[in-house]
């Protein structure tokens, strides 16, 4: 197989940092199996970033080194697919399945699309849609799925009014990977944080505190990206006259019912999403764990008598590689921590700055990190364990840099293969859309304003809500 000149400069880098490690008189102080797991995590990052190899199979020969080396145990490596975050992301998927099936989304689609009387107004109730997306479906890939016949349906309602259709097109991404801070299962990075935070620190972050402090940053972000793409790609003469979307415009592009009563299957489905979600939020008072929760979800959403999909078929739709993938990335950050690498790897960086400044350096690297990984998963799984090693000698509050790395990763607008739910709909036939120059556009106004409201959630408003910054 020939290389690019990319895949050649990357696999030169990977192999010269192999080499280096492998001479016992460099890096003295480092342990032997800090070493392979340096060389190991410098490989599997170089692979990410510089060849078209899949993410979970490079994680699995990471994982796979990891273990044959001596370096983690069998246990480890395997025992991460039984992580009940692994649990709660295939429960949320099984109840995904059961809330498409029935139709509920595009009915709570068109009850706030169609109160919009002008063109602000479609965009923050088209904004506060997505939001709370992000309680039903998880991962993002499958919310843009989910939101694509939404969009179809407006941009036949608007034709003829292109900049607001390409304005449109560019929000439903936007929003979606801002808003999936919000909660817990909002994307497979969140999982991994949680686990990296249990594994080195100890810390649990539940789902309940997961929501408090994911939820208003969710908010607030998604409705200001608003405001950042109706500025970016459009102009006063676009925003000026009335607008008007009928729920038979949103009905054309739903096979189900998105007005008019509501079927048995789909007042069920809607009462036991209620009743998941909002044992979820109460967590505190229960005790009941999150993952047990989402289980007994699934289990009555897929219930002959009560569900509404079965089982089967909701399994077909759970993102299989990607929980190989975090389970594989799991076991390289317990490698990172209890070799001593990830605590020798930032030994040499001047961590004495003042706390606000550090979570600067973190969320800027974090927000820049799509450039070179472009899987959001990939990007917490080096990142993360990094950022908790440095957060220590830097006097930090590990849980709060770790949230506002993961939380600032979201931002992934720069080019169409920065994310899933970009490329998506960045094509597709027969609808304007947006160009890479807008995406440019928007990223030169998106990128420091959530970098900056980040900064501003962990340094001022997380420690009211319990996260200090030291």
């Amino acid at each position: 197989m020939s290389l690019n000149p990319r895949q050649a400069a990357t696999l030169c880098v990977a192999l010269s940092i192999c080499a280096l490690l492998a001479v016992p008189g460099n890096f003295p102080g480092l342990g032997g199996d800090a070493r392979i797991t340096l060389a190991v995590f410098a490989f599997a990052t170089c692979a990410w970033i510089g060849t078209p190899i899949d993410d979970t199979y490079i994680a699995l020969g990471a994982g796979l080194a990891l273990t044959a080396t001596g370096v983690i145990s069998s246990d480890t490596l395997f025992g991460t697919l039984g992580d009940d975050t692994v649990w709660l992301l295939i429960c949320a998927f099984v109840l995904a399945a059961a809330v498409t099936r029935t139709g509920l989304a595009g009915r709570a689609a068109a009850f706030l699309v169609t109160g919009a009387r002008s063109v602000r107004q479609l965009t923050h109730l088209t904004t506060a849609a997505l939001v709370v997306t992000a309680f039903a479906v998880p991962a993002t890939s499958g919310r843009a799925a989910l939101a694509l016949p939404v969009f179809l349906a407006l941009a036949k309602a608007l034709a003829g009014r292109t900049r607001l259709i390409v304005m449109l097109a560019l929000l439903f991404p936007t929003v979606i990977l801002l808003s999936a801070v919000a909660t817990l299962i909002g994307a497979g990075a969140h999982l991994i944080t949680v686990s990296v935070l249990w594994e080195t620190t100890g810390e649990r972050v539940g789902f309940a505190q997961w929501l408090l402090l994911g939820l208003p940053l969710a908010v607030v972000s998604s409705h200001l990206a608003a405001e950042a793409v109706l500025f970016t790609t459009t102009g006063r003469a676009d925003r000026r006259g009335p607008v008007r979307i009928t729920a038979e415009q949103i009905q054309a592009h739903s096979e189900r019912p998105v007005t008019g009563p509501w079927s048995p299957a789909e007042a069920r489905c809607a009462l036991l999403l209620a009743t998941v979600v909002a044992l979820w939020c109460s967590e505190p008072l229960h005790g009941v764990a999150p993952a047990v929760v989402a289980l007994i979800g699934a289990v009555v959403a897929s219930s002959p008598a009560l569900g509404t999909v079965r089982l089967k078929e909701a399994l077909k739709t759970v993102p299989w590689s990607l929980l190989l993938f975090m389970a594989a990335t799991m076991a390289m950050g317990v490698a990172l921590a209890d070799s001593g690498a990830a605590k020798w790897l930032v030994g040499g960086v001047p961590l004495d700055l003042p706390p606000w400044l550090f979570l600067g350096v973190v969320i800027a690297v974090s927000t820049a990190a799509h450039l070179v990984l472009q899987s959001r998963s990939a990007r917490s799984s080096v990142l993360v364990p990094l950022v908790v090693a440095a957060a220590a000698g830097a006097g930090v509050n590990p849980v709060a840099a770790a949230l506002a790395s993961t939380a600032a990763a979201g931002f992934c607008h720069t080019l169409p293969a920065s994310a899933k739910p970009v490329t998506l709909f960045a094509d597709i036939p027969g609808t304007p859309t947006y160009t890479p120059r807008d995406l440019l556009r928007l990223s030169a106004v998106l990128a420091p304003l959530t970098t900056a409201l980040v900064l501003l959630f962990a340094v001022a408003v997380w420690p009211l809500l319990g996260v200090p910054v030291r």
